[in-house]
Parts: C-alpha cells; sequence; structure tokens
C-alpha cells in the first residue's frame, strides 16, 4: 500500500528518488497487485456475477444472494462478490444485499437469458425407476451431500494464482445440459464431465478440506471439498478413494481418488461439479479461457 508521505504535498518534503522507484517496483510485482485466481463472468443461470462492493474497510463484507452468504475477494484494495447463480434462477434484473450497519444495500445486476442443449443417456434402469429401497436410501443421503456442499465456512483458503483441472482427458458433457435418462426428464447437469480410463487419478482443484467422502447412490463415489466462504468442489463416479478421510486438508494437485463408473454412469468418467453461495455454477468459468 502506497504511503501517504508518496503525495506531492508542496508543504510535505519529498521521498528520496530511490524510494520512490522501490516502491512502484513493488507496486508492479504480480502478487501485490493480482489476487489469487479469478473467475470468468457470465451472467446466466449456472454462472458468475463478479460484483464490485463499495467498500474499502480491510474486513471482509458480508454480502448475500437468495438468502446464502456470498464469497467475497479483494483486488488492488477493492472488495468484489463472486455471485453463484442457480440454474433455476429466472433471467431479469436481481440483486445481492450488501449488509451494512445502516441497513441492506442492494446491488443489482441483470440476469441474461441461456439456452442450455438437450442430452439423451441411457442408464440402467433401476437408477431412473427407483425401488422402495433405493429411494429411502436417496432420501438419506441426499441432505448429507446438500450439507457438505452448501457448507459456509468463514476461513477463506490462500488460493493459487489459478485453478487445477482435476485430470486431463476428453469432455463428454458440458455443465448445464437438460438430462432425459432412458427417455424420462431429469435434473439439469450441475458439472463437468471428463472421461479417462479407470483407475486414472484425480486431484483436488484447489487447496480446502475434505467435508464427505461417501458412496452414494446418484453419485457414486464422491468426494466433496470445502475451499472456504462458500465455495465448495465434488468429484463423483469414482472407482476408489485415496488414504484420505473427511476433515482432512488436501492441496491443489494432490490425489483424491481414481477415475471410476460407480453411482449413475454410463462409463469411466469424472462429474466435477464447483458450488458458490449453494449455487452449481460451470467449471468452466473456473479455468482460464480456451
Amino acid at each position: 500500500m502506497q504511503s501517504q508521505q508518496a503525495r506531492q504535498n508542496t508543504g510535505q518534503a519529498k521521498l528520496n528518488p530511490l524510494v520512490i522507484l522501490l516502491l512502484a517496483l513493488l507496486l508492479w510485482l504480480p502478487g501485490a497487485v493480482q489476487a489469487a485466481f479469478w473467475p470468468r463472468e457470465d451472467r446466466v443461470p449456472g454462472g458468475i456475477a463478479i460484483i464490485e462492493i463499495p467498500q474499502r474497510s480491510e474486513s471482509a463484507p458480508h454480502v448475500f444472494f437468495n438468502d446464502r452468504r456470498v464469497y467475497t475477494a479483494r483486488h488492488d484494495g477493492r472488495w468484489y462478490a463472486w455471485v453463484g447463480i442457480p440454474l433455476s434462477q429466472s433471467p431479469g434484473l436481481v440483486a445481492a444485499l450488501w449488509r451494512t450497519r445502516d441497513g441492506d444495500v442492494p446491488l443489482a445486476f441483470e440476469v441474461n437469458h441461456k439456452d442450455y442443449p438437450e442430452q439423451r443417456l441411457n442408464v440402467e434402469p433401476r437408477h431412473v425407476d427407483l425401488s422402495p429401497e433405493d429411494l429411502a436410501r436417496v432420501r438419506r443421503e441426499t441432505p448429507e451431500l446438500r450439507g457438505a456442499m452448501d457448507i459456509f465456512r468463514p476461513a477463506q483458503e490462500q488460493l493459487p494464482s489459478e485453478v487445477t483441472l482435476p485430470l486431463e482427458g476428453r469432455r463428454t458433457s458440458p455443465f448445464g445440459f437438460r438430462r432425459v435418462f432412458n427417455d424420462q426428464p431429469r435434473n439439469p447437469h450441475n458439472g463437468l464431465d471428463i472421461a479417462a480410463p479407470q483407475g486414472t487419478p484425480i486431484v483436488a482443484a484447489l487447496p480446502g478440506r475434505i467435508v464427505a467422502q461417501n458412496h452414494y447412490f446418484f453419485n457414486g463415489k464422491t468426494v466433496v471439498i470445502d475451499h472456504g466462504q462458500g465455495m465448495t468442489s465434488m468429484y463423483c463416479h469414482m472407482h476408489a478413494f485415496a488414504d484420505l478421510k473427511v476433515g482432512d486438508r488436501v492441496e491443489a494437485g494432490q490425489v483424491i481418488g481414481q477415475i471410476g463408473t460407480t453411482g449413475r454412469s454410463t462409463g469411466p468418467h469424472l462429474h466435477w461439479t464447483m458450488s458458490l453461495n449453494g449455487a452449481r455454477v460451470d467449471p468452466d468459468l473456473f479455468l482460464p479461457a480456451p
């Protein structure tokens, strides 16, 4: 941060030119100006709105969207909210709420329309027409999985300069596809599918701590990682877990499991989901632009 003595006021002594040069160099260092990775913005259902917050204090602002606390990040002395927009969000003018001592301040933005393609898949009938036993299992598992994905921990991880792709492979199903299984419409695809041979290592996209690790009916063997401030990632359909457990901390690029085809799956692949403030958002927005 620039010293007050650097202001060119005639009533104040001037800094040594060498000191001024050193300050300028420090301000131009990437670590001093750039925040860690920054997602790409796409104000559509399933996208991210990045909104500047008119707050200059050091403490993190409290912002909410759809009654959920929003991830905030500081860049170049300014605060921004990374608002996850649910796939179910209707297009139009909406507002996040910045909570201040004087009341809530609306931070309005427009959600644009987006058409997602339809995708038809054939899977085992038991994963579409559920038996009473399987339905009971899903009802038990859903709160656990949703609770892990929607967790909010105020602490923020020290994020790297970019997100690590969980594995290299063929992208088979992009985010947002309107899914039809065995001719029956189901929920939209809330992640990115990457195919690879069974046993291929899967790595964590970002640092964080494991908040769920279990074998679920639809998702198969799944790991959920909490990255702080309501940002989470989920990795599904694994063949096997790494030697880790709930509560363990992982680094970006650390192996967390192996590619598999457990759960409702048509072949060995990773289903990778990213979530902000309880909204599943396109993982591609966390990766560098192609």
